[in-house]
């Protein structure tokens, strides 16, 4: 799973309605003021292709796996976090970002790490190898824009335990991210050479400078909200989580959950994200 090394990680925080209250992030950013009360909180790094004087080191460790989930050896609570990743283009004037171009979209896991205080949100991000997820199954976006694939898509998640699957996040449709589109885009534009290093947020365009202006980036676009069963479990050795971003309007998630139990290869058109958590 060496696809997306040279690639700049970045994910969003608070896109999603619900999401940080249930994930007990509010506190975190309630000195961060935004342009509107559904606009996300922020976004930060969850991986950088090179040592970067300044950030954490090991940010400059590469964490994506698409089978497995290392948990850390400390004792601390750890939950999937089901979403989107946009596989994206950066295109650069006057060095600053001035494009970002979505190509593929895929299932992703934004694994965090949950625990009080941490100074900043990369904090619970990237705690070494195998600390994230995305799906080797990438969907071709042919248009980030109303009547484009993503409208017909959703996405649902489970965790697998001793034998027994679990809902783990809700079944909702992808258009259901408060910022989305064209507004997502311009946002994230603006988020990435304007963020300042203020509470749990990061100073993002000096990290890609450092980076020597990456022209590949994989972005989380946030995490979804979990089902009741989700927001109340932590991961454990042993467990399987399976995220999924499938066409709701060719399918449904009883026959994908069916499929996958059974080890039947799913479509195309879908985006399959299984990992064991392992210690």
């Amino acid at each position: 799973m060496d696809a997306y090394r040279d690639f700049l990680g970045l994910g969003i925080a608070g896109n999603f309605a619900l999401h940080l209250a249930q994930a007990g992030e509010l506190e975190d950013f309630k000195e961060i003021i935004t342009a509107d009360e559904a606009a996300p909180k922020g976004m930060f790094s969850f991986y950088l292709p090179k040592r970067v004087t300044g950030a954490k080191e090991v940010l400059s460790t590469y964490p994506l796996s698409n089978s497995t989930i290392k948990l850390p050896n400390e004792n601390l609570n750890i939950q999937a976090e089901p979403e989107v990743a946009l596989i994206c283009d950066f295109l650069y004037e006057n060095n600053k970002l001035s494009k970002i171009i979505p190509t593929h979209f895929a299932a992703y896991n934004d694994c965090s790490i949950r625990v009080a205080g941490a100074s900043k949100i990369s904090d619970k991000k990237n705690w070494g190898e195998n600390s994230k997820g995305v799906s080797q199954n990438i969907l071709e976006i042919d248009n980030f824009g109303d009547g484009g694939i993503m409208d017909n898509y959703s996405i649902c998640s489970f965790l697998k335990r001793a034998g027994s699957i679990h809902a783990y996040g809700e079944d909702v449709e992808l258009k259901g991210y408060s910022y989305f589109y064209e507004e997502l885009l311009e946002w994230m534009v603006e988020q990435i050479n304007t963020q300042e290093d203020f509470g749990p947020l990061e100073h993002l365009s000096s990290y890609i400078t450092a980076c020597n202006y990456p022209t590949k980036a994989i972005i989380s676009i946030g995490a979804t909200r979990y089902t009741s069963y989700g927001e109340h479990t932590f991961l454990q050795e042993g467990d399987e989580i399976i995220i999924m971003l499938y066409n709701n309007k060719t399918t449904n998630t009883s026959s994908l959950l069916e499929m996958v139990e059974a080890n039947i290869t799913l479509a195309q058109d879908t985006s399959l994200l299984r990992q064991k958590v392992c210690l």
